[in-house]
């Protein structure tokens, strides 16, 4: 039989999908909200780096994953525990009003910004009476 620690350190060098079926997911929580022009969704992922973060597109779905140093966190002396301790992963359904070949991210201080542009026809217009 493996012990945790060996089975955790084979774990850490899945791929998205391996690590999908064997470590730990929690939803991120998130803001979202809305302009004129467009939809933002903010996604707090504490101890995430930029280069583990995967965002897809999927059967009019975003797909936003975040994977933290697995092996480390689950591995940590705590004296203290009130964070879950996990990967993050959210699925957010978007309607037809996001033009998707426009979306944007950006990643700073562990917030994942994701800028959802919306389709021209839903704008809003202002008509102007001659």
């Amino acid at each position: 039989m493996t012990d945790t620690k060996e089975l955790v350190k084979v774990n850490n060098n899945q791929s998205w999908e391996e690590a999908i079926e064997n470590e730990s997911w929690i939803a991120p929580m998130v803001n979202i909200y809305e302009s004129d022009d467009e939809y933002t969704i903010s996604a707090f992922m504490p101890e995430v780096d930029r280069d583990k973060i995967k965002i897809k597109l999927e059967d009019n779905s975003l797909v936003l994953m975040g994977r933290i140093n697995y092996d480390e966190a689950v591995n940590r002396k705590y004296i203290l525990n009130e964070f879950t301790v996990g990967n993050f992963y959210r699925k957010f359904n978007l309607s037809d009003t996001v033009d998707t070949e426009k979306i944007a991210a950006k990643f700073e201080n562990g917030l994942l910004t994701v800028t959802l542009p919306k389709q021209e026809r839903v704008k809003p217009k202002t008509i102007e009476i001659n």
